[in-house]
């Protein structure tokens, strides 16, 4: 049987107007279904296997952050790329992650069809859930193509989006230390 992400590719050039047979494009099903399961591969995440047990008990009680994780994703409205930076924090409670866990939590939801919203609350959420620490906070920066390339064209804009959980939410000191230490300098 074929492969349908391929089969669905060939419709699309010859809808088009192309030739899947032209010789620059002969492989291109192939190339695009492998492309597309790579970029959509964190709908296979086991998010036992992301954090790896990484958990530590540790006495800090000082924020922890991670920023400029650069991730890529696709609008789930336009399959476009959207692309930037996440900036996730947290608040230990007795226990701490494995700070490489953190880059693979956000690639790990950043690899599906998405909406930069709802991305940034996903990370945020399972940070919280599973680390239980006494508060999370994530900033999302985004450009999207969705934007840049169509409809309004707009090529300087980006989107930034938060989710704050716990004392981030709560106390105005702590998510205000936070945006402050994420700021470009």
């Amino acid at each position: 049987m074929k492969d349908p992400l391929e089969a669905a590719t060939r419709q699309i050039l010859e809808a088009l107007g192309e030739d899947p047979a032209r010789e620059g494009l002969i492989k291109t099903p192939q190339r695009v279904a492998r492309a597309l399961r790579e970029i959509t591969s964190g709908y296979n995440a086991d998010m036992t296997k992301v954090f790896n047990g990484a958990f530590f008990k540790a006495d800090y009680k000082e924020m922890v952050i991670v920023k400029d994780i650069a991730f890529y994703s696709l609008c789930e409205h336009h399959m476009l790329p959207f692309f930037g930076k996440a900036h996730v924090a947290y608040i230990p409670n007795g226990r701490i992650v494995g700070l490489s866990k953190i880059p693979r939590l956000v690639e790990a939801f950043a690899r599906r069809l998405q909406v930069q919203e709802r991305l940034t609350g996903e990370i945020a959420g399972m940070l919280y859930k599973v680390l239980k620490p006494r508060g999370v906070g994530v900033v999302m920066e985004a450009e999207h193509l969705c934007v840049s390339m169509r409809g309004v064209k707009n090529e300087t804009s980006f989107a930034t989006t938060s989710s704050m959980l716990g004392v981030f939410q709560s106390d105005s000191k702590v998510r205000q230390e936070f945006l402050n230490l994420i700021k470009k300098q």
